[in-house]
């Protein structure tokens, strides 16, 4: 895992094949705030004294900068210690190219600065919003973001795609993975557990490509859900009580529906004396018990070699004497190990799968064991889901942005050779307001569930009348 230091020695080489991009280009910035700062920043447009080139003189100072800073000396400098000799250094080296700014224009640049060596860049800004919850480069011009479920343009851009190629290295070395022309694509995280993919030329024909997710910097938590509607207070009730009964619960949705979020948010109703092994591709779970286990997959080394699957380490757990498995999400070969485990002494199980339906996360279930290369008959497969998998959560995003759990159904078993279930708890979309959102109700179907008197035995008492089918706004 790199250092600031290895990042500032590599910038230092790389820089100086960076060349500023032509002065016809529209001198536009951002405002970037300091790291330490909490307050949320605005990405605005702002323009350069006439004469001044604002990215061909920010690449100018970074590479000067970058020849005067002691790489031995920053080891045992705090954060903010190392900003503010960096400030004064850049102030200084204004002065000495008299470079014709103004006090605000000068506060920009130095900002700027600071954050690319520091941080990522002209994604600082965006990453300080804490109202942001997507945010998506496409090539160094084009930068969306994602706000209250809408996806809207911003100012913000980068000096060319060398510049974007550099913020995303430096985001992947952070975690041991690497990206170039051999290995073109790459998942990562932040510091703070966002989600990110990057995908680069050849493959990105625009240029390279950068997608983060951003998570809540305090999780939510189940009445959250319930305050933004996502779902009732009963059908809250309902699934933390599963998960206390130890029901194996599958989470279905589309990308961006929030299936990792409510994945996080029923784990924690897991016993905190429970032992819980989560596997994921890119670690993202932010489990609150103490006795928590996270594995994460391997990509392939430049040889090709290394590679550590989920179904490798979903065999591994096995051994690991764990009461719960959690997987990120089921999208290959696993998906057999997950039914087996579920099947075999590891109830309380949770996962995620893409899926539009819940009928279509139990087909899409027999479609991964047969893409994993794996010959079971259809009817011991389906016997094999019905038996492991209690229940199937549904998350749909609406058309103005909001989240809802749309249908909660339980597995009740086999009728010849169709799996069986039964619906609990539905949402169903009424009509558009005038300003574009979704009206809507949930009701429940009128239906108890066969896993009410395991709720009983466990001295959990669920509300009266909590499954009349009585429509709830």
């Amino acid at each position: 895992m790199a250092t600031l230091k290895d990042q500032i020695a590599r910038w230092n080489l790389s820089t100086r094949r960076v060349a500023a991009p032509p002065a016809s280009e529209p001198a536009q910035a951002h405002v970037a705030e300091p790291l330490a700062s909490t307050a949320p920043a605005t990405a605005i447009k702002t323009k350069a004294s006439p004469g001044c080139d604002y990215y061909g003189t920010k690449v100018k100072l970074h590479q000067k900068l970058l020849t005067r800073i002691d790489l031995n000396s920053i080891e045992s400098l705090t954060p903010v210690q190392l900003r503010n000799e960096l400030g004064g250094l850049l102030v200084a080296l204004i002065e000495e190219e008299a470079i014709p700014l103004n006090d605000e224009e000068r506060s920009r640049l130095v900002a700027d600065l600071k954050n690319e060596i520091m941080g990522l860049g002209p994604l600082e800004p965006l990453l300080a919003d804490p109202a942001i919850s997507e945010i998506m480069v496409n090539g160094y011009q084009n930068v969306y973001v994602e706000k209250s479920g809408c996806i809207q343009l911003t100012d913000i851009r980068f000096n060319d795609d060398a510049h974007l190629m550099k913020i995303i290295d430096k985001i992947v070395s952070r975690v041991g993975r690497r990206i170039d022309e051999s290995s073109p694509m790459a998942d990562a995280r932040l510091p703070d557990g966002a989600r990110v993919n990057a995908i680069i030329p050849p493959l990105a024909l625009d240029g390279p490509v950068l997608t983060i997710r951003r998570f809540s910097v305090v999780p939510l938590q189940m009445h959250d859900l319930v305050q933004k509607n996502t779902l009732t207070p009963a059908m809250a009730e309902l699934l933390s009580a599963l998960v206390k009964v130890k029901c194996n619960i599958i989470i279905s949705g589309g990308t961006g529906t929030g299936k990792t979020t409510l994945l996080n948010i029923l784990s924690g109703y897991i016993p905190v004396n429970e032992r819980i092994v989560t596997i994921e591709d890119t670690a993202e779970l932010q489990l609150q018990q103490d006795h928590v286990i996270r594995l994460e997959t391997r990509p392939p080394n430049i040889e090709g070699k290394g590679e550590i699957t989920m179904r490798a380490l979903a065999k591994n757990s096995l051994r690991m004497r764990p009461d719960r498995i959690v997987l990120g999400e089921v999208r290959s070969a696993e998906v057999i190990d997950m039914l087996q485990a579920m099947n075999t002494g590891h109830e309380g199980s949770l996962t995620t799968i893409h899926a539009n339906t819940p009928r279509d996360a139990l087909s899409r279930l027999e479609n991964l064991v047969g893409m994993g290369g794996i010959s079971i008959p259809s009817k011991a497969l389906r016997q094999l889901i019905s038996s492991s998998v209690h229940c199937i959560v549904q998350v749909t995003r609406l058309d103005d942005g909001s989240r809802k759990i749309t249908s909660i159904q339980e597995i009740s078993g086999m009728e010849g050779e169709i799996i069986t279930t039964q619906e609990l708890f539905c949402y169903k979309r009424t009509g558009t307001n005038p300003d574009g959102s979704v009206q809507g109700v949930f009701s429940a179907t009128g239906v108890r569930p066969k896993v009410s008197e395991k709720i009983r035995t466990y001295g959990i008492s669920l509300s009266d009348g909590m499954f009349d089918p009585v429509a709830n706004d």
